[in-house]
């Protein structure tokens, strides 16, 4: 038994020491060579906003836009999020595959039992008329096998299995992001509509001092029917709005209740308003060189450059031999309870080699095409990085022109309203029509809305740059103890 076990171990761990990996060790990608996303230097200063290169972005990066109520739907939605819970779930998966994986370099032992029936034809002698009758036989033991891993086709496997668990990890990051981004800028779109509801229920009011005004010229003869149905169409027209808002707005709400994975009956959203978050002062922008290594896409992309390196030096140990030890201990005997005496031992060992000869070009074939699927798995990669800088690009362009588009609005705000008042006021005093006073009155409510659709714009294009850049310095807890998903 002792020499058996020394035997068996000791010839493979000589093989094992004295073997080789074949195929491609796998090179992390270099830095990308350009230092800046774009070639304007105006791209760091938007109105009271302006970019700190320094800032490390913080892993509750939503935190600086001051909304208790937001941060609050924030962590009610990582608690419950089902897609959240369900990438987990696959990254403890692959974890899980990977130590199975790396089981496959011990040596794999079982103990067997059996019992049968047992007859021998009389040919099993040859010319010798000599025959065995029927017996029944009893077996126990252990058993051993061992497949060397020469030229680390295991290895590899191995190294395969953690980058699709890398893979996993950066899909479990990249669901994070997405979800906080898509409840910040679902928040933010409801806190719109809502500063858009309250602009036109104040506009309908002054509709309806607008009709009383004309009502009453009308009635001292200072005015026409026309005018009167004119003033009322406008007051109708501007009342046909609300209903699609509260429409946009319920679909809205209904949006966050996906993301916190909650139906409307068991959970209802809080009341947002712009006026309650707050523009961050200070803005991050990552250098090219380290969001490579923080933007979730880019490292999900290079985990699977990884697993496709890992298959060339499969598909390259396919075509070399393999060897297989395989050993046994047992007792035989006639009868149970002969079983575990001396007489009963029996054991064997031996090695088992294969290696490839002919196979019509299949093996070779197919590390070719691992080497294919390399490549084109590095030309994603590399795609996905422009993607990246473009995006950054985008956003920085983006914060540029909201800054602008802002202060616009906000004078054409405060000019359409003093045109409204003059207005007003030359009606009263019979130097205006209507048809003037309710074009000023028009005037007045698209650039309100404007106004409002430009503040909104601009906050999701803040958002929109902390998402770009990967979302925060830190990645989330992945443990399985963290509760995701329970409540």
């Amino acid at each position: 038994m002792r020499l058996f076990l020394l035997n068996f171990i000791y010839l493979p761990t000589l093989v094992f020491l004295s073997a080789c990996t074949v195929g491609p060790d796998f090179i992390e990608s270099a830095p990308p060579s350009v230092s800046d996303y774009a070639a304007e230097n105006d791209l760091k200063q938007f109105g009271e906003q302006y970019i700190n290169e320094d800032k490390i972005i913080s892993s509750h990066w939503w935190q600086e836009f001051s909304s208790p109520a937001l941060n609050e739907v924030i962590a009610y939605g990582l608690k419950n999020n089902l897609s959240l819970d369900s990438a987990k779930r696959t990254l403890a998966q692959s974890r899980e595959l990977v130590n199975a994986a790396q089981g496959q370099l011990w040596p794999q032992a079982a103990m067997n039992a059996g019992a049968g029936r047992q007859k021998y034809g009389v040919a099993l002698f040859g010319p010798a008329d000599f025959t065995i009758p029927p017996f029944t036989y009893y077996e126990v033991g252990p058993s051993v096998s061992y497949l060397l891993d020469i030229f680390g086709g295991t290895r590899r496997t191995i190294e395969k299995q953690q980058a699709v668990a890398d893979y996993q990890l950066q899909i479990l990051n990249a669901a994070y992001l997405s979800l906080t981004g898509n409840i910040v800028n679902t928040a933010l779109t409801i806190a719109t509509i809502n500063a858009q509801i309250d602009t036109l229920k104040e506009i309908i009011i002054e509709d309806k001092e607008n009709l009383r005004l004309v009502q009453h010229a009308f009635d001292l003869g200072a005015a026409t029917k026309g005018e009167v149905l004119s003033a009322q169409s406008q007051l109708t027209n501007d009342e046909a709005l609300l209903p699609d808002l509260y429409q946009q707005r319920k679909i809205a709400q209904n949006a966050l209740n996906v993301l916190v994975s909650r139906t409307p009956t068991e959970w209802r959203p809080p009341y947002f308003e712009l006026e309650n978050f707050k523009l961050p002062e200070e803005l991050p922008l990552t250098l090219p060189s380290e969001l490579v290594r923080t933007r979730p896409d880019i490292l999900a992309a290079e985990a699977m450059l990884h697993a496709a390196s890992a298959d060339v030096g499969i598909a390259t140990a396919n075509l070399y031999p393999s060897i297989t030890l395989t050993g046994s201990l047992f007792q035989e005997a006639l009868t149970p309870r002969e079983l575990f005496n001396a007489s009963s031992s029996a054991w064997s060992y031996f090695a088992n080699v294969s290696a490839p000869i002919f196979n019509g070009g299949t093996l070779r074939a197919q590390q070719q095409a691992a080497v294919h699927a390399y490549e084109s798995a590095f030309s994603a990669y590399q795609q996905v990085v422009v993607n990246s800088f473009v995006q950054v690009n985008d956003v920085l362009h983006a914060l540029k022109y909201d800054e602008n588009a802002e202060e616009l609005q906000k004078q054409a705000v405060l000019t359409a309203k003093k045109s409204l008042e003059l207005t007003r006021l030359s009606f009263k005093e019979g130097g205006a029509n209507i048809l003037e006073l309710l074009n000023a009155k028009r005037f007045y409510m698209q650039s309100r809305f404007g106004y409002i659709k430009a503040q909104g714009q601009r906050y999701q294009d803040t958002v929109q740059l902390y998402l770009v850049l990967g979302g925060r310095s830190h990645l989330p807890d992945t443990s399985m103890e963290s509760g995701l998903g329970k409540e």
